[in-house]
């Protein structure tokens, strides 16, 4: 962290030790980033595959590789690797290494004790052989459990499954949309804010009559009309985000447009796009990044309201607002409300206080020793 401050300017120095100064967002960072790269590789922690097998001497990946089940003695073309006599007929000619959480999101446990939804409990063991690194005798027995976690779903999938994929796609929803939003945001606000005159007046008609627009109800409509799908929820909700920063960006522009260093650069016959990215840009950015957390806050809350309404991603996706929606139909599972709430609160919570962390590191008018 030493070096890395070195080679950073003096204001950017004093900016990162307001950030860190802020030990609640500074402690919400790395616990969103760890968050996040856990759940990045969410097929290495549930899946309803192993990770690695070892058969007959040959070291198998079902994760890279769909092997039909003729392979292993069977005679589908797909293999179900939870089916007893697949195990069994592994676990006596090799080994299996199964990720922590041995379902996806998709998986459907027909082993539950209860009807679904089911509490956290232990869904179903049995005894199988062990594999060799386990256990150094080979004709020792080892019980096998499949874990419920943090219950299931009426449908009968793991909650805890279903949660780490859900945050996965919520966050890369929202870090995309707030990327594109951005990207539109503060090209829009630019523009505006360096030319100004009859340009700036016909956005801003625009603007006000874009935003007038009732964009929930807009967004249910088309929802409605067109199948969703990831990348359509994208292009719906990029119609109406893009307008969040085109305010503050065009204020910068406008208040930066007339200052002496850019009347020199126009003398000088540097042209209006170099202006606007080196010499205008940077100190745009400055309001961009201190509002960025809070777009993107905003921007995973849309998308659960959406799934929670059922007008969201695709049914049987994994969904946070979707675990929320079940929670409001199965008031008898109380899992299920309270995972949702606590995950999206725990994750907005975060955002939040990352975002205040940077709004301090960006004020001139907070010094911290």
């Amino acid at each position: 962290m030493g070096l890395f401050s070195m080679d950073l300017s003096p204001l950017n120095q004093r900016r990162l030790k307001n950030f860190k100064a802020n030990r609640r967002g500074y402690v919400s960072l790395w616990l969103f980033i760890v968050l996040f790269l856990v759940t990045l590789f969410a097929e290495l922690i549930a899946n309803d595959k192993p990770l690695l097998i070892s058969y007959k001497g040959e070291l198998l990946s079902p994760l890279v590789v769909d092997y039909p089940e003729s392979k292993f003695g069977g005679f589908l073309p797909k293999t179900d690797y939870r089916d007893p006599f697949v195990q069994d007929e592994i676990q006596q000619n090799g080994w299996i290494l199964w990720a922590p959480v041995r379902y996806s999101y998709r998986t459907v446990n027909l082993d539950l004790p209860t009807p679904a939804p089911a509490p956290p409990s232990w869904s179903l063991t049995r005894e199988v052989r062990c594999a060799p690194f386990e256990a150094g005798i080979e004709d020792v027995n080892c019980t096998i459990g499949n874990w419920n976690w943090l219950g299931t779903d009426d449908q009968g999938r793991d909650v805890l499954a279903r949660l780490i994929y859900g945050f996965r796609i919520s966050v890369l929803f929202g870090l995309t949309l707030t990327l594109f939003s951005s990207i539109i945001g503060v090209t829009a606000g630019a523009v505006q804010g360096f030319f100004g005159g009859l340009v700036d007046l016909i956005f801003q008609r625009f603007i006000e009559i874009w935003t007038s627009v009732p964009q929930l109800y807009l967004l249910l409509i088309i929802a409605a009309i067109i199948t969703p799908s990831f990348w359509i929820l994208l292009g719906i909700l990029l119609l109406f985000s893009w307008v969040a920063l085109v305010g503050v960006v065009r204020a910068e522009f406008l208040r930066a447009r007339n200052f002496e260093y850019v009347a020199a650069a126009k003398a000088l016959g540097v042209s209006d796009r170099t202006i606007m990215i080196r010499h205008l840009l940077p100190n745009a950015m400055v309001a961009t990044l201190t509002f960025m957390p809070f777009i993107l806050n905003g921007s995973i809350t849309t998308l659960t309201s959406l799934d929670f309404l059922g007008f969201g991603l695709p049914p049987g996706s994994p969904s946070l607002g979707e675990l929320l929606a079940q929670g409001k139909k199965n008031l008898e599972a109380p899992w299920l409300g309270i995972t949702g709430f606590l995950s999206i609160s725990i994750m907005l919570s975060l955002l939040i206080f990352i975002g205040e962390a940077v709004r301090d590191a960006f004020d001139p008018r907070k010094t911290f020793q």
